[in-house]
């Protein structure tokens, strides 16, 4: 299995995982918000150069 298909399967069950044990709303809140912010704590030449590398290259 690839890297990328694990990544989805980890992520389906923390999923699962997390909608199980605080609710829906709340870890919707937390799939979505978790990754926005650790974007948003970036420098803008970090997210510059972030927004300039496709999916791919990001787990090389």
């Amino acid at each position: 299995m690839s890297t990328g298909g694990k990544v989805a399967v980890v992520g389906v069950v923390a999923a699962i995982v997390l909608f199980a044990t605080v609710g829906f709303w709340a870890g919707l809140l937390v799939l979505i918000g978790v990754p926005t912010v650790g974007y948003f704590m970036l420098d803008s030449s970090q997210r510059r150069r972030l927004r300039g590398i496709s999916g791919k290259q990001i787990g090389r």
